[in-house]
């Protein structure tokens, strides 16, 4: 894997095979017939059913599509991305031949299914398909070389390899606009922990990632609470959007492992207890932030966040690291997103479990620094 350094003068960077970025209201509709490989192309569609039953989206990709393009749609995609639903979903597209494109249409379990899909069909046939992608929240799935599926036991899977990075990106308002709020919303903490974990993460350039964190923090920020304001409006969907792909695109191919503490918490709790990332997020991106503020390294990179939010720093890393802290609780309670494990009935004989998970031991003065962030959400 690619290897970078702290130091803002020293590192290397690795772009991805992405090959465009489309935004923008009605881009699907502008851009998408031109956008398959070929012009005998067979796209499979891969979604999840409230977007297939709910909005009239699916059937407008499918008749943008027609019959000459459209080999088939899998609308079971749930949450965490199951694997009886991926098995079932993998048998459709790679019992049929013609099939070289999937589009992912969703949030991150339906691009993440279409990656292992990608993947799968990869290991039987030696090459991935070609990967469209719709995303219609703010978690960024789109932006990574890794896909997580959940396996019998409950156990969070990932696969990961370059070529399971989409070839296109579609950000479309007017599918976006579909989503609920609170999912919207959440994912955009999503998003900002990705901004925020990158900027301490081992391998992670200056330029362009941690520079790209630092403007996406700022404009999600702004924006989140705008959108919560004016859900409908549509540049502020979008201007959501963009940071969104900010907070991760940027990583490149410098991907080496999970992206930090508060991931790694998000993945021990999401699938295992049914919470969705976005708020697997809100409950641990504040309290990960303090834990990192402790190490003068990590503080001095969250610190560089506060001129973006309008603040001056003070010269003590630390304490402007706890106020990052501050303003992310602060943007919680703005959002209606400051929640409790407690509310997702995770009582604290979870604890151990959870901290174990997360950091792979089960003691030590980092395992209890941890099982007291988590216990601080009970």
């Amino acid at each position: 894997m690619t290897e970078s350094s702290e130091h803002p003068l020293s590192g290397l960077w690795k772009p991805t095979q992405l090959q465009a970025l489309y935004y923008g209201p009605s881009s699907v509709e502008k851009h998408l017939p031109s956008l398959l490989p070929s012009g005998s192309s067979k796209a499979f569609i891969i979604t999840g059913s409230s977007l297939a039953t709910k909005t009239s989206l699916i059937s407008q990709v499918e008749s943008l599509l027609g019959p000459k393009h459209h080999a088939g749609t899998f609308t079971n995609i749930t949450q965490h991305a199951p694997i009886a639903q991926l098995d079932e979903a993998t048998d459709s597209v790679l019992n049929d031949p013609s099939i070289d494109t999937l589009i992912s249409i969703g949030g991150g379990s339906p691009i993440d299914s279409a990656k292992v899909i990608s993947y799968r069909a990869h290991e039987k046939h030696g090459a991935f398909l070609y990967h469209i992608t719709i995303p219609t929240t703010l978690s960024a799935a789109e932006c990574t070389l890794a896909a997580g599926y959940t396996d019998e036991s409950g156990t969070k899977v990932t696969v990961a390899h370059p070529g399971l990075i989409p070839q296109v990106i579609l950000y479309d308002s007017t599918f976006a606009k579909e989503t609920p709020q609170k999912l919207w919303l959440s994912t955009g903490i999503r998003s900002l922990d990705h901004s925020v974990e990158l900027l301490y993460y081992p391998t992670a350039s200056e330029a362009p990632t941690k520079q790209s964190c630092l403007i996406a923090i700022s404009q999600l920020f702004e924006y989140l609470p705008k959108c919560k304001q004016e859900p409908d409006n549509e540049d502020y969907i979008t201007r959501l959007q963009l940071p969104s792909f900010m907070s991760l695109f940027g990583l490149g191919l410098n991907l080496k492992g999970s992206l930090g503490l508060s991931h790694s918490l998000g993945h021990a709790l999401g699938s295992t207890y049914g919470i969705p990332h976005g708020m697997t997020s809100c409950l641990t991106l504040p309290g990960v932030v303090r834990l990192k503020a402790e190490n003068p390294e990590d503080a001095e990179q969250i610190a560089r966040i506060l001129p973006f939010l309008g603040h001056q720093r003070s010269g003590d890393d630390k304490q402007d690291a706890n106020r990052v802290g501050d303003a992310i609780d602060k943007l919680l309670e703005t959002l209606g997103l400051d929640t409790t494990l407690k509310d997702y009935n995770v009582d604290e004989d979870q604890i151990p479990k959870i901290t174990k998970m997360a950091t792979g031991s089960d003691q030590g003065e980092h395992y209890d620094r941890v099982a007291s962030l988590i216990r601080s959400k009970m």
